[in-house]
């Protein structure tokens, strides 16, 4: 999955007359920073230079730091977007959620599908089927994945099942019931109700 810089702009200073030379330079020239794992950060500068910041070791690419051995702005900007929530802290990357494409942060390597608060799926949520429109209740969320899962009742995998072919099946495996029913979070599932199981790209998330 391709990673998107944050936007190039200045930050709002706070209080410029407390801050050092650098540190002020950091908020107010337009740059830009692009989280590549590990730690390391891609910074565009104001000029249009790019330096690669190590966020961990605390070192930049840039002659500021490399012959002055200074904590420069590049590194001092990074430092400031991981604190305000703009980029994603060493051991996470940012990456789009798969119903919205608002921005999320998560552990990497990224496992997709990824989703945001508001579309994550968890056992006890509602959720929609978009083959039938039908809601259904969420019982569980497998690390399965709907191509290494089979469906007891009829030998095939739940990607190779005929109304999930048009999904992706590299996905989790969601259990669900349906029509909706009432299920306690964590609660046990109802002798009664038939268990259908669904590749996790197939439901959507059902604001409560």
């Amino acid at each position: 999955m391709s990673q998107t810089a944050s936007p190039k702009t200045s930050l709002p200073v706070p209080d410029a007359d407390r801050l050092d030379e650098r540190s002020r330079r950091a908020r107010t020239e337009q740059m830009s920073v692009l989280a590549l794992g590990d730690g390391l950060y891609e910074v565009e500068s104001e000029s249009g230079e790019t330096y690669l910041v190590d966020a961990t070791a605390g070192r930049c690419s840039c002659p500021d730091h490399l012959f002055r051995g200074a904590r420069c702005k590049h590194a001092r900007r990074v430092a400031i977007d991981i604190t305000e929530h703009r980029a994603p802290p060493p051991g996470q990357l940012a990456a789009p959620c798969t119903d919205c494409g608002e921005t999320v942060f998560v552990d990497e390597p990224i496992e997709e599908p990824v989703y945001c608060e508001r579309h994550a799926l968890s056992p006890g949520d509602r959720a929609r089927d978009r083959e039938s429109g039908a809601v259904v209740t969420v019982v569980d969320v497998s690390d399965r994945r709907a191509d290494a899962t089979r469906i007891p009742t009829v030998g095939e995998s739940v990607a190779a099942y005929g109304t999930n072919e048009a999904y992706d099946p590299d996905v989790p495996v969601v259990a669900a019931v349906y029509p909706h029913a009432t299920v306690q979070r964590n609660g046990p599932v109802p002798n009664e109700l038939r268990v259908y199981l669904f590749p996790r790209t197939r439901l959507e998330a059902v604001e409560a």
